[in-house]
């Protein structure tokens, strides 16, 4: 195996990349800018020079980095086709081919949920099981599956949309994905902002939310650990709806150990103690004593399972 590979987790935002050693060092890691004008015709061209500009500065030819795995923000195909990112601008992109063809090297893609799975697999919260699922609490509701080590892709790339469980058939209000009722909008950062909002207009006592303009998820988690009567039974609403959606996922996969990251995450221990309920009303006694822990790469998650992905080409 060459001695080094290149991690990249492509955002909408900023592209973080991360320079490794095959044994899963982080040599350097660094974040430029995404490009999404002129419908992200720069982004690829952008990774490609960042790349060959850390291989000169390192001293680095071809012959000694195995390749690039990069994690996109999209259904990713098993050839590295991306079919539609809105966030980049991107239709029909093959990921794998022009980025090979710009940087020089072999390149592997995946969506970016399911390569951070891979990273937390690999050196995260995930080390020493065969088979864990991934969730991530963020903006909305991401999701990975890793099953004996390998990522569950699906047939077009999208495996794993946790986010997407329907948890409350009653919702009359749409999701972004157009559906109703998704975990997504319940527990992600803006939907626990959501469902405090509205239990807010229904509440005739006095609580701490009132106070927060704007209010964030992390202000309900906390006033919840103050002891806010309205922020715990927010808490208790969301996570009682992810821990079912958790239970259900186990109950199809079986997986050895559940890891919870993302921004939500970081309210932690009152996060696990809140989803406790709703996941062992829901989940099959065979699965009842799958772990369910917080990662802990964070925003580095996507650059290790990049890497890793490169090192298994």
């Amino acid at each position: 195996m060459k001695k080094y590979g290149y991690g990249v987790d492509l955002g909408g935002t900023t592209c973080k990349l991360g320079l490794f050693e095959s044994d899963g060092t982080l040599v350097e890691k660094w974040e430029i800018p995404t490009d999404v004008s002129d419908g992200g015709a720069r982004i690829l061209p952008d990774i490609a020079a960042a790349i060959q500009g850390n291989m000169k500065s390192h001293d680095l030819t071809a012959k000694d980095v195995c390749g690039v795995g990069i994690g996109v923000p999209g259904a990713v195909n098993a050839d590295g086709v991306v079919n539609r990112c809105v966030n980049l601008g991107w239709g029909v992109v093959d990921v794998r081919g022009e980025l090979s063809k710009l940087s020089g090297l072999p390149v592997r893609g995946g969506n970016d949920a399911n390569i951070a799975a891979l990273g937390e697999a690999w050196m995260g919260a995930g080390q020493g099981f065969q088979s864990i699922v991934m969730v991530t609490l963020g903006t909305g509701v991401g999701g990975g599956i890793v099953l004996d080590g390998k990522i569950l892709n699906g047939s077009t790339g999208a495996a794993g949309e946790m986010g997407h469980i329907r948890v409350n058939p009653k919702e009359t209000v749409p999701c972004n994905c157009g559906n109703r009722g998704c975990l997504e909008q319940y527990a992600s950062a803006t939907g626990v902002v959501r469902v405090a909002r509205m239990r807010m207009e229904q509440y005739k006592k006095e609580t701490a939310l009132k106070k927060f303009a704007p209010l964030t998820a992390k202000d309900v988690f906390d006033e919840a650990k103050n002891g806010d009567a309205l922020a715990g039974d927010v808490v208790k609403e969301v996570c009682t709806l992810l821990g079912g959606a958790i239970a259900t996922v186990c109950n199809v996969v079986n997986p050895d150990a559940v890891l919870l990251g993302g921004g939500v995450s970081k309210a932690g221990l009152i996060l696990l103690g809140a989803l406790e309920e709703g996941f062992h009303q829901g989940v099959f006694h065979a699965c009842r004593d799958t772990k369910i822990l917080l990662a802990t790469l964070g925003n580095d998650a996507g650059i290790y399972g990049g890497v890793r992905l490169a090192f298994d080409e």
